[in-house]
């Protein structure tokens, strides 16, 4: 099957004192290629669990995640990955950071250069090749993870928070650059936020996933993302159904943290 499948997948960590924490449970979703799902839910609902299962650093207790087709059962240069930190190498230039991936999978210099070239034009980072990552702002070293990530050429591109540490303004610019990007290169995105707004605006689909343990509450199919490639973010935002929306999945979720919250306060 072609895209990113998530088949009947829970987690259980087990603790040193021996306890069990049930982080995922049976959850089964599947991403056509292309498709940008957003993922949204309190604290504790398995969030980034799910993620690293399909990123490759965390094997399921049961179930699978594929991906066209072939099991998930380990990291690999298909799927990328997008932090809340752009986990650079900050003593290296934007260029070697973007190019750093390519490197080490031997492919030609010139066809390297060529790459690197290109995605620093389309995340508007071309005047800042040669400067060290560390005079960089947070929105522009986000941009360099992004550039980087796409350099690997992945099917499929998992970013967890990435703009959750941005200011309003910045995060609103790259929530636009996230948009042209996906739609430019088609890949396959996975976005986790803590955003409703950012959710709501960015997700073709959007999971809305509830804890204790993490499964999927309710899932939606959206309008904005693709609006917002050519639209104005504000404007978008501001129309009745996102309105609505906005606040139908904000209710959803404060119930999901008092239910939370009262049973913590039972023990």
């Amino acid at each position: 099957m072609e895209g990113l499948v998530i088949e009947n997948v829970s987690m259980v960590f087990t603790l040193a004192n021996g306890g069990q924490v049930h982080a995922l449970e049976d959850v089964s979703l599947h991403l056509k290629p292309g498709e940008l799902m957003a993922v949204l839910g309190p604290s504790g609902c398995g969030k980034t669990t799910l993620l690293n299962i399909v990123g490759g650093f965390l094997t399921p207790t049961a179930g699978q995640a594929l991906l066209n087709g072939h099991r998930i059962e380990g990291p690999h240069k298909e799927r990328g990955m997008v932090f809340q930190q752009g986990a650079l190498f900050e003593w290296m230039t934007v260029a070697q950071n973007v190019s750093f991936g390519p490197r080490m999978c031997g492919v030609p210099r010139s066809e390297i250069d060529g790459t690197v070239r290109h995605l620093l034009e389309v995340t508007a980072l071309q005047d800042f090749a040669e400067k060290p990552v560390y005079q960089l702002s947070g929105g522009m070293q986000q941009r360099v993870a992004l550039a980087r990530c796409l350099a690997n050429e992945p099917d499929v591109i998992l970013m967890d928070e990435p703009l959750g540490a941005l200011d309003a303004l910045t995060r609103e610019k790259m929530q636009g650059l996230v948009l042209k990007l996906w739609k430019e290169t088609g890949k396959t995105i996975v976005l986790i936020t803590h955003s409703v707004e950012e959710a709501l605006f960015l997700g073709e689909r959007l999971v809305v996933m509830a804890p204790r343990p993490g499964r999927i509450h309710k899932e939606y199919t959206l309008p904005f993302a693709d609006q917002g490639v050519e639209g104005d973010a504000r404007k978008i935002k501001a129309q009745p159904d996102f309105i609505s929306a906005r606040e139908e999945i904000l209710s959803m979720i404060w119930e999901m943290e008092e239910e939370i919250m009262g049973g913590a306060d039972t023990h």
